[in-house]
């Protein structure tokens, strides 16, 4: 007598469940290996990036970096900068770093520029310092000081503060970039339709970054690289240059007519100064 029905059904449920499987697991390779062939494969030899973004903004910023330091066979990540003043950032991205083995070279843009070089300090698999049109403060320094220094930039006109609570009950505040400013201010020589995208999505940061202090200064150990964005209305050029240069970089790079954010408009000239760094490490 052959199974009864109640066989049957788990044998044929079986037989299905395994040919779903295989079939699944055979989509899944197939689509394993065409993610390999076009994001190209990462180079175990090679550092990991790690890519900081400053205030107004997030990670997506160094989208199309990613894309070419990927190709490039670079292990790449851009954490969330939690954008809540230096004594909760740097520790954060110091946190961040302490996770990967091997080589790091360590991406800075903007205020992201002052998180790095005071989260670097004292991590030895940090072995460059990148900083794209970026802050570089000193021991003691404070970056309201800072953009104060050389004429030029319009961010803190563009500005809008708002207020929000903290969990102790005490009061912060946010600072956003105007919508009818946020172009002219931050990225001027990106297509309007994505500055839109951008001042839509932006991510406030604290105002209390402006005030804190920086208590290391990485670069004095590490060997630095920087890209000035000649035509900056966050942080003034001259600003730029005087960062690069006290800090004693290895290379500088300017681009013409560069806004505030070089690595969404100008994103293969970034990436090979970045490429110029990690090769340096080797």
């Amino acid at each position: 007598m052959g199974p009864d029905p109640t066989r049957r059904h788990v044998l044929a449920t079986g037989a299905a469940v395994a040919g779903t499987a295989a079939l699944l697991g055979s989509l899944s390779s197939t689509a394993y290996a065409a993610d390999r062939t076009t994001s190209g494969a990462t180079d175990r030899t090679k550092p990991t990036i790690v890519l900081v973004h400053g205030g107004f903004a997030d990670g997506s910023g160094w989208n199309d970096v990613i894309k070419r330091l990927q190709r490039a066979g670079y292990p790449t990540i851009a954490p969330a900068n939690p954008l809540r003043g230096l004594t909760t950032d740097v520790p954060y991205t110091a946190s961040v770093l302490r996770s990967i083995e091997g080589p790091i070279v360590l991406v800075g843009h903007s205020y992201g520029g002052a998180v790095i070089t005071n989260a670097a300090a004292g991590i030895p698999n940090v072995k460059a310092l990148v900083y794209i049109a970026a802050f570089v403060p000193d021991e003691g320094e404070q970056l309201g000081v800072l953009i104060n220094k050389y004429p030029g930039s319009i961010i803190q006109a563009a500005t809008r503060a708002v207020p929000y609570a903290n969990p102790d009950g005490t009061t912060g505040t946010d600072l956003y970039l105007q919508a009818d400013k946020f172009r002219a201010a931050f990225a001027a020589d990106v297509p309007i339709a994505t500055t839109r995208l951008m001042q839509a999505t932006q991510r406030p940061f604290s105002a209390s970054a402006f005030a804190d202090v920086t208590t290391a200064a990485a670069w004095r150990t590490i060997p630095s690289w920087g890209l000035v964005a000649d035509e900056d209305k966050a942080i003034p050029p001259a600003l730029e240059r005087f960062f690069y240069r006290r800090a004693g970089a290895r290379e500088v790079i300017e681009v013409p007519g560069a806004s505030h954010v070089p690595m969404i408009s100008h994103p293969g000239i970034t990436t090979r100064l970045i490429e110029k760094a990690a090769e340096a490490t080797g």
